[in-house]
């Protein structure tokens, strides 16, 4: 099977599966009804894929992490994020239904897992090690402490329907990420 082919079933399989959860909770949605509505046969589906969580990660690395990368690559941290949210955003009711799946393959755990990888892929570890004093705070620490917190800020605007703009979420990462708990302190006291 040529790569195409193959993307081309993963996107068929995915756009199923995001179809399903606009009417269902996605931890019901059975593979059944996954490769029925994409017009394929069961095998199919696991030829591609291990389960419907599985697809579910394929579906954030490949929609909303992959575009990210040459945006960051560029510098347009920002854009890469704003675009993120938009494609989410689109498809609202598939991601409301997402953030609603809870354990191990809960839409946040691989969001986190996904978001930690792509800021590993971007940072010079052993440069972060000889500039950081504190040998416990490593590259992999670090990655997963930003992650986390853009995470859950990406879930509670999901949670909350949505409803505050994209463009006051991306500026709320933003001042965030330039600003400590001891700059938001001396803020508020003066």
């Amino acid at each position: 099977m040529s790569v195409q082919s193959k993307n081309a079933i993963d996107t068929l399989l995915a756009e199923s599966f995001k179809e399903l959860a606009t009417t269902k909770a996605i931890e019901k949605i059975t593979i059944k009804e996954i490769t029925d509505k994409a017009g394929v046969i069961r095998p199919t589906f696991y030829n591609h894929f291990q389960d419907k969580y599985e697809l579910l990660e394929w579906i954030v690395e490949k929609e909303l992490i992959d575009p990210m990368v040459p945006q960051i690559d560029r510098g347009q941290l920002k854009e890469a994020v704003t675009d993120a949210l938009k494609k989410m955003e689109k498809e609202k009711e598939f991601y409301i239904k997402a953030v609603k799946l809870e354990g191990q393959n809960s839409f946040k755990e691989i969001l986190v897992q996904k978001v930690t990888n792509l800021i590993l892929s971007r940072l010079d570890g052993e440069r972060i090690q000889k500039k950081i004093v504190y040998p416990w705070l490593t590259s992999k620490r670090t990655a997963d402490f930003f992650a986390s917190t853009v995470c859950y800020a990406i879930v509670e605007w999901v949670e909350d329907g949505m409803q505050v703009p994209i463009e006051d979420v991306v500026n709320v990462f933003v001042f965030l990420m330039v600003h400590s708990i001891v700059d938001m302190i001396e803020m508020i006291e003066e």
